[in-house]
């Protein structure tokens, strides 16, 4: 019974304790200035991609400060088991309370997690491969101009002329429209909320639009709420 529990503490030791890889400083050091580049790279990529309403420059700096940290956690784990299963254990009771509501602020997220996961594990070429590959791909996308996403035209009208003028303007100047509200006021004054999907991307039909006699307001709202006129 003694030779059993001793081979198995033998075994235990041989199989984690004694398992641990030395990292040179050289390693460490190329590691974390890639990180930094890398990291730098996709804060950068975000900038330039970026399409809400408030550009937060803390994000942005969070995503260089992920990459950097996670290939600090991964050059720690890869030369010790031990501390690796001490390091799942305490990212485990980790809690995240802020929403991150853009999408592709999480694909950034991942993004900047895995650059570190894969600098930390020494896998250098495909970091660097992957870091362009993906800075190209988002940037291509991001910037891609479409006439496929809907626009909303709201428009403050003062009678049933002025109403006859908008959409007469639209006819001419849009791909398709859909009045989606109509709403009269006590005054008689009309407001629509139209549908309206764009032809090569231009919006000088708003202008049209508000210089109609009788039209108060006309705003062009893009499908994700930034003003366009």
């Amino acid at each position: 019974m003694s030779n059993q529990a001793v081979n198995f503490s033998d075994i235990f030791k041989s199989s984690f304790v004694d398992k641990m890889t030395s990292i040179s400083f050289l390693d460490m050091f190329i590691a974390m200035i890639l990180s930094f580049a890398v990291g730098l790279f996709i804060m950068q990529v975000y900038k330039k991609t970026f399409k809400g309403v408030m550009y937060s420059s803390t994000f942005a700096m969070s995503l260089l400060a992920l990459t950097l940290i996670t290939t600090l956690i991964i050059l720690g784990v890869t030369s010790n088991v031990v501390l690796s299963l001490g390091m799942v254990g305490a990212l485990s009771i980790v809690r995240f309370r802020s929403a991150i509501k853009e999408p592709m602020d999480i694909a950034f997220l991942f993004w900047s997690i895995s650059e570190g996961i894969v600098l930390g594990a020494g896998l250098i070429p495909l970091a660097i491969l992957g870091a362009v590959f993906i800075g190209i791909v988002m940037v291509l996308f991001a910037n891609k101009k479409t006439t496929d996403n809907p626009y909303i035209l709201v428009v403050n009208c003062k009678n049933d002329i002025s109403e006859n003028s908008v959409l007469n303007i639209l006819s001419k100047n849009v791909n398709k429209y859909c009045v989606k509200s109509k709403t009269i006021s006590p005054s008689n004054r009309i407001e629509m909320t139209i549908e309206v999907k764009l032809k090569n991307i231009t919006t000088s039909f708003v202008n049209e639009v508000s210089k109609i006699e009788g039209v108060s307001n006309a705003v062009l709202v893009s499908y994700n709420g930034d003003y366009m006129a």
